[in-house]
């Protein structure tokens, strides 16, 4: 395959690339932002009142109101000397009042949308807007506070961008032709740490042209490093080229057209590694991920065909209508067993802001909407039920808002905890926009983790990025140490989280675990693990010390379920899975790059080279999982570092690994065996085993696994039961 010679000739330049971070001056501080504000909406009156402090040096204020913060018209409604001014004539919409207070040369914005969520959510509304405004807005951000290039791959800017349902069969669609990629297309370019999201019941409701993704490397025809970006709830109706690799989801829509390539810039030169996409209808062509390492996509509606869809190593279609047949790469499952999708932010009917929180389903095919229908869920009033984080917020004010029986909404940020979030009561939700990153700041009053949740019915945790700038014990824990409930009715979902290790901080850390599950019954949907093989700092075998984290993921509870898995770089196994019935539908997996010699890298008491990328123990009776890839890429190491086994199992009739996939990308070692000692070595090409059930291969070394316990605990968390 010509991308596998690709992405082997260029891997020393993907690590040098990505590591490269040039200066960045920080936003110009806004106007606005240094002089006080506020807007109060008085329901039965139908009147806004505004108030703000003093600026400007003589005059009056004059008062102009548009219908949206880009609205092409802004009306003068008032003028006072007065620090106060009451409309009582606003739009009927309250959320359609946006005003412009002016004195001398000094404007500000004042609207209970900003108001209610802050500096990092934009809002576009086309009733008011051309079609092209908030596609110019976009791409503007992406040009010049450097969310395109590798100096926005470490930002701790946040950014969401909201569009409002169409009206009177207007779009967001300025027009254009060719593929995304192309300047005619006029396209959305999304970079990093940016979310897209409809504000319609249904993804009809909001209609964009054309969304592009630009990879920053080797031209743009390498999207290795194209990370940390979603979009959910639209309708694209020219081009979708979705040109990323982990950290990337893609939910809830409808793709109208799509490239030949998932990009084609550098057509068939370009390669990528790997992304999510779920819930989604393409209706009039089929897409081509070719050039991608691997691809997880579930629950998606493609047109009728029997072309392949791109991929070199791992591709799973999962619950998925008219998908590639199976072969080598490819790994069509018929349903997806149990699943609720992702809750989102709307405008409902009355023109409140309401989360809809779609319900679980069992033994799924298809979308979980129709053009007309949400589908099965339940609605929440943001006001009523939800406190809106906003960055500076402490994790002192979450957990109280979490103890009173709300929900948390966290705005795009950068929140710096000093305590983990206790997530401690049934059917509680954590939801987070624009990449939210949950951070442990460099300090010693927090060395616990970002987020734990109790062993409770139900809760969700979606949409974070979590973030270690000080040595903790995990990142995200579920569940304690023996939890023990039956969630099967109304499991724990985790959805679109992502755990760091390195990268960011300039400080050595010592993680033991990013994430441990120990309740049972958890679903998860969409992982990105990491410890990163590149950042902000000097790497090199510094990192190996420096950024130390022992698992990416432990499993110990029962019955859990995961869907698009990817775990990277940690430095023993780096999934160890520990309860019974588990299941996994796609493994994407990179060893340590930067173990500096096979000493400082062996398991099962120094007997076994390396650490398998998923580690079944031998105590367990009933496993099985499928799709599942690691790729070698020792490029730190002194020349002499191998893996033993990309998978170890135990040979037992109901533990069974399907369709594993084992390849060297870069560097000089090998993982010598896809599973428990057979299959081949990655020294001669990529390797391949169908399926390993109670088979001849040795079984691995019975083991004592070192796991974090209570007293890693800080003594204020109350694990309720």
């Amino acid at each position: 395959m010509r991308a596998t010679k690709i992405i082997t000739a260029f891997t020393a330049l993907i690590w040098l690339l990505c590591s490269f971070v040039p200066f960045h001056s920080p936003d110009a501080t806004k106007e606005e932002t240094t002089i006080a504000h506020k807007i109060i909406y008085n329901k039965k009156k139908h009147s806004m009142t505004l108030s703000w402090s003093a600026f400007g040096s003589s005059g009056n204020y004059i008062i102009r109101r548009g219908g949206s913060r880009l609205a092409t018209d802004f009306a003068q409604v008032g003028s006072t000397s007065r620090l106060t001014f009451t409309d009582n004539r606003p739009h009927p919409d309250k959320y359609e009042n946006y005003y412009k207070i002016t004195r001398n040369d000094i404007t500000i914005v004042v609207s209970l949308e900003q108001q209610l969520f802050g500096d990092n959510m934009y809002f576009y509304d086309r009733k008011y807007e051309k079609a092209e405004t908030a596609r110019d807005e976009m791409n503007a951000h992406f040009g010049t506070i450097g969310l395109g290039g590798a100096n926005g791959e470490w930002t701790t800017k946040r950014q969401a961008y909201y569009f409002k349902s169409n009206v009177n069969g207007q779009t967001y669609d300025p027009g254009g032709t060719g593929s995304a990629s192309s300047a005619a297309a006029n396209a959305i370019e999304l970079g990093f740490y940016s979310h897209i999201g409809g504000l319609g019941k249904v993804p009809g409701d909001v209609k964009l042209g054309a969304i592009f993704t630009r990879p920053h490397l080797s031209g743009g025809a390498n999207a290795t490093c194209t990370f940390w970006r979603s979009v959910e709830n639209v309708t694209v109706m020219r081009d979708f080229s979705w040109t990323v690799s982990q950290s990337t989801s893609a939910r809830r829509m409808q793709i109208e057209s799509t490239s030949k390539y998932i990009s084609d810039i550098g057509s068939n030169n370009f390669w990528g590694s790997g992304g999510f996409i779920a819930d989604a209808h393409y209706t009039s062509s089929r897409p081509n991920w070719g050039g991608q390492q691997q691809w997880y996509t579930r629950n998606t509606v493609f047109p009728a065909g029997s072309g392949v869809m791109g991929g070199s190593y791992n591709m799973v279609w999962q619950g998925c209508v008219n998908p590639p047949q199976a072969d080598n790469a490819n790994s069509p499952i018929a349903v997806t067993p149990v699943i609720r999708e992702k809750p989102f932010l709307f405008i409902d009917s009355d023109g409140e802001y309401k989360v809809f929180v779609p319900a679980w389903q069992r033994d799924r095919t298809g979308l979980s909407w129709s053009a007309t229908d949400m589908g099965k869920g339940r609605v929440q009033d943001l006001l009523t039920n939800w406190y809106i984080a906003r960055e500076g917020d402490t994790d002192a004010e979450i957990n109280r808002a979490l103890r009173a029986g709300k929900n948390i909404f966290f705005t795009p940020g950068h929140y710096s905890l000093n305590a983990p979030i206790q997530v401690n009561r049934k059917d509680a939700i954590l939801l987070g926009a624009g990449i939210a990153s949950v951070t442990l700041e460099p300090t010693e009053k927090n060395t616990w983790g970002c987020i734990y949740a109790d062993d409770q019915d139900g809760i969700i945790i979606a949409g974070l990025l979590m973030d270690s700038f000080n040595s903790t014990t995990y990142q995200v824990r579920v569940g304690n140490e023996g939890a023990d409930a039956d969630h099967a009715a109304n499991p724990i979902m985790l959805t679109d989280i992502t755990c760091r290790v390195g990268g960011v901080q300039a400080k050595n850390i010592q993680i033991h675990t990013s994430m441990q599950i120990n309740s049972n019954h958890v679903v998860g949907d969409h992982f990105w693990l990491w410890r990163a093989d590149h950042g902000s700092q000097p790497g090199g075998s510094a990192r190996w010390v420096r950024d130390r984290c022992r698992n990416g993921l432990i499993v110990t509870g029962d019955d859990v379920t995961l869907y698009a898995l990817f775990a990277e770089h940690y430095q023993e196994y780096e999934v160890l899975w520990l309860g019974e019935r588990g299941r996994t539908y796609f493994l994407q997996n990179e060893p340590p790059y930067d173990a500096p010699n096979q000493a400082s890298w062996s398991s099962q008491g120094g007997r076994v080279d390396g650490y398998a990328a998923f580690k079944i123990a031998n105590t367990i009776k009933e496993h099985r999982s499928i799709g599942m890839g690691s790729y070698a890429v020792f490029t730190g190491t002194d020349g002499h570092v191998n893996k033993k086994n990309g998978f170890e199992l135990p040979n037992s009739p109901d533990v069974i690994l399907e369709k594993m996939c084992i390849t060297r990308f870069a560097g000089p070692g090998n993982i010598l065996n896809v599973v428990n000692g057979t299959g081949g070595s990655t020294a001669t090409g990529v390797q391949r085993v169908a399926s390993y059930n109670n088979g001849t291969g040795a079984q691995p070394y019975d083991e004592t696994f070192d796991l974090p316990d209570r007293t890693s605990y800080p003594a204020y968390i109350v694990m309720d039961k």
